[in-house]
């Protein structure tokens, strides 16, 4: 049934229509409130469903002020950090709980933890705009003149400013992307993400997901899928695999890692994502704020860390938010979402440190694997596939046939044997003393619990795989599949050997 019959639009024009279906309508107005030059239809009716109001949600954060990083770098000059005297296990894990504590000191006394209802949507960026709220501002200062004198001069003085600020708004949201895509036009992961973002919203946890209990189960589960992995592997393979050992030996070790400096450290900060985890007591974009204030004590930890071999306790916590793998996905069943890690943003910092200089060794000594696209610099999905199709073309041009294999490994990352990599890291990437005991320290130990809304599990300990999230695990897993050209020849199958008839690629 159709209700409205009067004009809905400034032009006299009935555009806008009230439907119903089994349902009592009463009370309906069309009324102009100066929004649109479309008319408000306002009704009453009875619904009998209990629709919870989601639009707020308690939060319990730091709100932090413009003035905030002064006060914060006041005070911490003001305060005296002692240096370990010694860079062993124990000095190490002090001097990391040390510099947490008294951040935590200060953040409590400058931005202490508050209890506030605020909206459950998050507000787009585009909106701190300057420009923006000085608009906003304007036209609700317009607003609330009108409403008190009802006048039409106020009213059309209204929505000019009204439509000014949509105006601005909408520049300002385009400009805050043009910026995202001019900056990254050479990322082609940025690029895809923010298209992402503007055409397909992300997909929330389904609210019966969101408790305690849930988060246990989502843990637990992740826990299980990892073991169920290792164990059928185990079972599947009925003889013991030899252990293999590169085909040529390297003279060159990496026993340590050489300290960082001050100008190392600014640009390490700089280029990390400002991302923050829910584990950092400051701010990743505060901290970068009062950087120079805390730059020392920072230094201190990166190279003790790193002299000592030992990666902090402190930082070894991941926490866990379930995301869905498609939007078109039950969103109710665990099985249809991927665990994503956070991390603390002092630990990456220490890991892309280490990054930089393994990195630089494993490439200045041709350790990596020369047909390996994934996670490198300059390698790509493009390039792997570039040189796959060429190879095609000339076996093509040559007659001969060629066999594609690709191998899909689930939960690949997760399922990373401790042991076998620190082997691996040895005697395929020539690590040796302080340099392999670092990341023994780095794998072991580690623990995550699963946060979902202000819920969260218990921690539960990781006992194998490399965190994905991190900065080290694309790296990790990379020298991890080294041996896998030596097992296709050591079984008679030709990789990548262009003197047979058949090839065999392995795609990953």
């Amino acid at each position: 049934m159709q209700h409205i019959s009067e004009p809905t639009h400034n032009r006299g024009h009935t555009l806008d229509l009230l439907i119903s279906k089994d349902l009592n309508i009463s009370n309906i107005a069309v009324t102009d409130i100066a929004l649109s030059d479309h008319f408000c239809i306002s009704f009453d009716s009875n619904i009998l469903a209990n629709i919870p109001n989601q639009s707020k949600i308690t939060v319990r954060k730091r709100f932090l002020k413009e003035n905030s990083a002064e006060y914060f770098k006041l005070m911490y000059t003001s305060t005296l950090f002692k240096s370990p005297t010694s860079t062993n296990t124990h000095s190490v894990n002090k001097l990391t709980d040390d510099f947490l504590s008294k951040i935590l000191d200060m953040m409590d006394k400058i931005a202490p933890f508050k209890v506030k209802t605020v909206s459950s949507k998050k507000k787009s960026p585009w909106r701190s705009d300057p420009l923006v709220c000085n608009e906003k501002r304007e036209c609700r200062r317009a607003e609330r003149k009108w409403r008190k004198t009802r006048l039409q001069v106020h009213c059309e003085i209204y929505k000019e400013r009204l439509n000014k600020y949509q105006l601005a708004l909408k520049d300002a949201r385009e400009s805050f992307f043009s910026e995202i895509i001019h900056i990254n036009n050479n990322n082609a992961r940025t690029l895809f993400a923010t298209v992402e973002r503007l055409t397909s919203p992300p997909v929330a946890i389904a609210p019966e997901l969101s408790s305690t209990r849930a988060c246990n189960e989502f843990a637990n589960f992740f826990i299980e899928k990892i073991l169920k992995i290792r164990r059928s592997i185990g079972t599947l393979v009925s003889t013991p695999i030899p252990t293999l050992s590169p085909i040529s030996t390297y003279a060159e070790k990496m026993t340590h890692f050489q300290t960082i400096n001050q100008s190392s450290l600014d640009k390490i900060i700089e280029n990390l994502s400002s991302a923050t985890c829910c584990l950092d007591i400051l701010p990743t974009g505060f901290l970068k704020k009062v950087l120079p204030a805390i730059r020392e004590d920072l230094i201190q930890i990166v190279n003790a860390s790193i002299l000592s071999g030992v990666f902090p306790k402190a930082l070894k916590t991941a926490v866990i938010k379930p995301i869905l793998k498609k939007k078109n996905l039950d969103s109710t069943l665990m099985q249809n979402y991927r665990p994503i890690s956070n991390l603390p943003f002092i630990g990456k910092v220490i890991e892309k440190a280490v990054f930089q200089q393994l990195n630089s060794f494993l490439t200045k000594n041709n350790r990596f694997d020369i047909y390996q696209s994934g996670f490198r610099r300059h390698h790509s999905t493009e390039t792997a596939l570039v040189k796959v199709f060429n190879d095609i073309r000339i076996n093509t041009d040559r007659g001969k046939s060629t066999v594609l294999v690709l191998l899909d490994l689930s939960a690949a990352f997760d399922t990373v044997d401790h042991d076998i990599l620190l082997e691996r890291l040895e005697s395929w990437g020539g690590l040796s003393g302080t340099a392999l005991n670092w990341f023994k320290s780095y794998l072991t130990n580690r623990n995550f619990y699963v946060s979902i809304s202000q819920f969260s599990s218990q921690n539960i300990e990781i006992t194998c795989g490399v965190t994905q999230g991190s900065i080290l695990g694309p790296l990790l897993f990379s020298i991890y599949m080294l041996p896998l050209s030596q097992i296709i020849t050591t079984n008679n199958i030709n990789y990548h050997n262009y003197a047979d008839d058949t090839q065999l690629y392995i795609s990953m």
